[in-house]
């Protein structure tokens, strides 16, 4: 249990470290406690963990070395990264039409979604039995845990899109490149758990018992992550 909380107080530190220096290197300061609650409202997501989970479960019936695991798990990483990217660029063509109270709506209509949800411990992924397959049925290859990176990340949306969606709305009305960088900077946010579970617990079997744990929790997390949408919903609107 020390481990988890050791790890887990390491994703929120790196998180909030990351997003702080970024943003201030930019001139952005003021954006930071809206930037974090949002990247940490998607990044401590209970969906990622559950997808992530099935890997590290799969990689383990394979008894995979150390150095696989990192080959694999960082091609995952990377893919899951690239994909959102490219989801969330989409998202900002359609963000600049919404207006900024709208975003506001949306993040507490979200925020409230994902607690209910929570709460009633429904699954908010889509196709969850055929991803399990493809996860199962994948080569443990660097090439087929980036082709598996980029189909999951299609089924991380109906559970991520709020917080994303939200984020896309509020800085699609700035410049263009800063929405890009930006943009890029949320990623790096939203994968960090993975990469700090991959890097930080040496073993598939210490990698799952982390990411079961907060399978585990995933009621607690739904309601945090619920919470922190509903923080900048309020934040908006006000």
């Amino acid at each position: 249990m020390k481990a988890e909380v050791k790890a887990l107080t390491l994703i929120v530190s790196l998180s909030l470290g990351l997003s702080a220096l970024a943003l201030y290197a930019i001139g952005l300061t003021w954006f930071i406690p809206q930037f974090f609650a949002l990247s940490m409202s998607d990044s401590v997501n209970p969906c990622t963990f559950v997808i992530y989970t099935m890997l590290l479960i799969a990689l383990s019936v394979r008894d995979v070395s150390r150095g696989r695991l990192y080959l694999i798990g960082s091609a995952f990483i990377v893919a899951v990264y690239l994909s959102y990217y490219l989801l969330g660029v989409g998202l900002l063509y359609l963000g600049q039409y919404i207006p900024l109270w709208g975003a506001g709506a949306l993040a507490i209509a979200f925020g409230a979604y994902t607690i209910v949800t929570g709460l009633m411990e429904k699954s908010r992924i889509g196709g969850k039995k055929e991803i399990r397959r493809r996860i199962f049925s994948a080569e443990a290859t660097f090439i087929g845990s980036f082709v598996l990176g980029i189909v999951v990340s299609t089924t991380l949306l109906p559970c991520s899109a709020g917080s994303y969606l939200v984020y896309a709305t509020i800085i699609a009305h700035g410049s263009r490149e800063m929405a890009f960088l930006l943009l890029g900077l949320y990623n790096v946010i939203f994968v960090l758990p993975l990469v700090v579970i991959l890097l930080a617990m040496g073993s598939v079997a210490e990698s799952k018992r982390f990411s079961r744990a907060m399978v585990r929790h995933s009621r607690e997390l739904s309601v945090i992550a619920g919470l922190l949408l509903i923080g900048i919903g309020l934040w908006v609107l006000l």
